[in-house]
């Protein structure tokens, strides 16, 4: 950008601020209880000196500079920044020196009200600009044809021999696009790559792009290997271009992408920051990235402002996306503030055109008879997480009490809400329509009912599950004892069902109360 341009551009963000300042102002004299013809005049001076005030605090903040900015965070952290300075000069003027004696909710509307219109302008700028540089960029699909051609020809021609070690060969395949991989990422990304890309087998296409138009473009049966270098915060719809990725690779066929957690971009904030504004500053971008684009009707006014640019997506989210999409995950590495992972085409996308973020979620379980009953709860886990139940389990196991270890599926929120029950108290609708018994088996999902031995699992689908599991009666520790558990409630209730609930309704509301023994 010239320095003509960019001085235009500083000049119009004082312009544009200076009238958003004064677009607050009158707004609070307007709604302030009284008639404009006094309140004008009155405030006419003191409004100018205000204004001095809030133009002089942007100078310590840099809030009108351009240059260096990257990062949505250098345009909204000098708002911020530029806002207290200004509240703490007229909280002095006001407190000490008994300047401004007028209505304290036209002063202080008007800081916040600014602030907030600010906030707007410097992202919806940030979000043009970006956009801008992508379109630039942005490789076209011939280039992508292209490198594929010159892979080809790389192949043929380094005559490799096919039983060499993988470790030998890998790093043909990428290294006459090693200075285009280091622009975009790093070494460690680069060796990343190469660790997980067997030159000799795979035809792979290195992209770098955030629309699926690039992915469908490319011809079937192309590559057996995707890479793309662009995070998936920066796509729009995520879903669908996993989807276009998935019709392009043949069964087995890998997808290497990265992602920038929330787990991540949490501890990156934490760390930055000096402590207490980090955690308001981390507040601030979670309602923004996380909450705002899952809110129904909110949701069409962020996209609209931001195309889905530099979402907050959490670890969990993001497998449970792609195992929705048909994939499964093989490995996965944090490299700098990404984390890169590997996964593998194993089937069709499922295609789930009612994925849920609210509060409120149904899981499918089964029922008697083997019949699928959807059983409803508050959400304890991060969205999509039902899709990897299987992938949690293949890497930390279970632990005591049959529970997930390190389970980094559930939020904050759900383990506190699991802590006290919270999340149940929707399993009583289930009660209510007859879905559940007041005591009974677990309902479980398929993943935990194909861990069950055969015996046990045809006995389960002879009886209705329960909202209270005998688990709760018998406390089992590892999952051997908690089929056994099982097995024994169910082999009493045959004989005698409504003795055999009572009793171990007794137990568990003595674990529970009295002795406040919990699950986990």
């Amino acid at each position: 950008m010239t320095k003509y341009k960019i001085r235009r551009r500083v000049l119009l963000f004082y312009t544009a601020d200076i009238a958003l300042v004064t677009a607050s102002f009158l707004l609070f004299i307007w709604i302030k209880p009284a008639s404009l013809r006094f309140y004008l005049p009155y405030y006419f001076e003191p409004f100018l000196v205000f204004l001095g005030i809030w133009l002089a605090a942007s100078i310590p903040s840099n809030k009108y500079a351009i240059k260096g900015k990257e990062t949505l965070n250098d345009f909204i952290v000098p708002v911020f920044f530029s806002g207290l300075i200004t509240l703490c000069v007229i909280t002095i003027m006001i407190a000490g020196f008994q300047w401004f004696q007028y209505s304290r909710m036209i002063v202080f509307g008007t800081i916040l009200l600014s602030g907030f219109l600010e906030t707007i302008l410097f992202s919806l700028f940030y979000y043009y600009r970006k956009l801008n540089r992508f379109s630039d960029n942005n490789e076209t699909v011939h280039t992508y044809l292209k490198n594929l051609e010159l892979h080809a020809i790389a192949n043929e021609n380094s005559q490799v021999v096919i039983n060499e070690p993988v470790e030998h060969v890998n790093s043909l395949v990428l290294e006459n696009f090693k200075s285009q991989i280091l622009e975009e990422t790093n070494e460690d990304v680069y060796n990343f790559l190469c660790g997980h890309i067997n030159s000799v087998k795979d035809k792979t296409i290195l992209l770098s792009t955030t629309t699926q138009f690039n992915i469908l473009s490319l011809p079937q049966d192309t590559a057996t290997t995707l890479v793309n270098l662009k995070p998936i915060n920066d796509i729009k719809r995520i879903n669908k271009f996993f989807e276009a990725v998935n019709t392009r690779l043949p069964e087995g066929g890998l997808f290497i992408d990265c992602v920038i957690t929330n787990e991540i971009k949490k501890k990156h904030i934490l760390h930055i920051y000096p402590a207490g504004l980090n955690y308001v500053v981390y507040f601030v971008y979670f309602i923004y990235k996380r909450v705002f684009p899952k809110v129904p009707g909110i949701k069409k006014i962020y996209f609209f402002l931001t195309n889905g640019y530099d979402r907050a997506i959490s670890k969990a989210e993001a497998f449970g996306r792609l195992y929705s999409c048909g994939f499964e995950v093989l490995a996965d590495e944090s490299i700098g503030n990404y984390l890169y992972f590997v996964a593998r085409k194993a089937t069709d996308p499922s295609y789930d055109m009612n994925p849920t973020y609210g509060p409120l979620i149904s899981l499918k379980r089964i029922g008697r008879n083997g019949r699928i009953i959807h059983v409803y709860k508050f959400r304890t886990m991060h969205p999509y997480s039902e899709y990897i139940q299987e992938y949690v389990f293949r890497k930390n196991d279970l632990q005591d009490g049959g529970k997930f270890k390190d389970d980094f599926r559930i939020s904050t929120t759900g383990r506190i809400m699991r802590k006290l029950w919270i999340d149940e108290l929707p399993m009583l609708f289930n009660l209510l329509i007859g879905d559940l018994k007041l005591v009974g088996v677990r309902p479980l999902s398929n993943h935990y009912f194909s861990l069950y031995t055969p015996e046990l699992q045809a006995r389960r689908k002879r009886f209705r599950p329960g909202l209270i599991p005998p688990f709760y009666a018998d406390m089992p520790v590892t999952l051997d004892e908690i089929m056994a558990s099982e097995m024994r409630y169910l082999d009493l209730y045959e004989k005698s069902p409504l003795l055999t609930d009572i009793r171990y309704f007794g137990k568990a509301f003595y674990n529970i109360v009295i002795k406040r023994r919990r699950s986990g």
